[in-house]
């Protein structure tokens, strides 16, 4: 017994080490991040465009590219997505077919992104002829976040319990009757959870768009410009990020769109805690 509690408290130091050590490790980046970023945040910077005639450094126009691309891909992956788990989990019977469209679901979520980008690059741009634009880059990040959202969502219908299933069933209602008023709504934080771990999978890439969405930086002047800017060249923050950090060696800018991106996916997993939250509370 001696030697057994040695070992257990050998094993659980252990732990403390490693659960430290990635708690200093977030709170290190964190820190240097917003040390180096912060001096470089101020009311124009979040709300004018960059220009060297005017002499303003600014990222509103990154931040309306991600914007649209956020926009974008989840209009394009959450209906397929959520379809997708709905026919695998409650209408398709166990057999080849499930499991080759589930191999290939988790083939795709490990698929590098760069990958992503030449396949959308070569497809959506070439082929399509959509070319360097904001539609090329939401269509390829649909994608990649397509196996997030299906997998999220079948675990979660999963839980659901049966006798939920075979009541309905059995008080007459039909399958997507029940599907549509019991099973999703029972689903929903899961549902919400695989879909801002999406949101903020999109805000932080910047490999796949470097071959499809491009880099500009322009703010649309007129309604018509505005839904028409999705056909159009457009940089989102990481990619801002990449440039300024390598093309223009401006390390202050890059930073604080550094700092920006970490506001921004901190709030995303404090919003993915509440929603989850509250859902559950009204699920009980």
């Amino acid at each position: 017994m001696h030697k057994q509690a040695i070992k257990d408290n050998l094993l659980l130091g252990i732990i403390y080490v490693c659960a430290s050590l990635s708690v200093l490790l977030l709170a290190g980046i964190l820190i240097y991040v917003c040390v180096k970023g912060i001096g470089a945040i101020n009311w124009s910077f979040l709300t004018e465009v960059s220009s060297s005639l005017k002499g303003t450094v600014g990222i509103a126009g990154n931040i309306l590219n991600t914007v649209y691309i956020i926009v974008l891909s989840m209009l394009f992956s959450l209906p397929v997505g959520i379809g997708a788990a709905i026919y695998l989990n409650e209408y398709a019977k166990p057999g080849k077919l499930v499991s080759s469209i589930e191999f290939a679901i988790e083939t795709l979520a490990g698929i590098p992104s760069i990958i992503y980008g030449l396949f959308g690059m070569m497809f959506f741009g070439q082929s399509l002829r959509m070319g360097y634009s904001l539609l090329t880059g939401s269509l390829t990040l649909s994608l990649m976040i397509l196996p997030l959202i299906v997998r999220n969502t079948q675990e979660s219908l999963k839980t659901v319990p049966d006798s939920y299933r075979q009541g309905a069933i059995g008080l007459g209602a039909g399958k997507w009757y029940m599907i549509r008023t019991i099973l999703i709504p029972c689903s929903l934080p899961g549902i919400i959870t695989g879909v801002i771990l999406s949101v903020g999978r999109i805000v932080g890439e910047s490999a796949a768009l470097l071959f499809t969405a491009g880099s500009a930086k322009i703010l649309p002047k007129t309604v018509k410009g505005f839904f028409g800017k999705i056909f159009q060249s457009g940089g989102t923050m990481t990619i801002q990020l990449y440039l300024s950090a390598t093309a223009d060696g401006d390390f202050t800018t890059a930073f604080g769109i550094a700092f920006v991106l970490i506001i921004i996916v901190f709030f995303i997993n404090i919003l993915t805690k509440v929603l989850a939250k509250k859902f559950d509370n009204t699920k009980e």
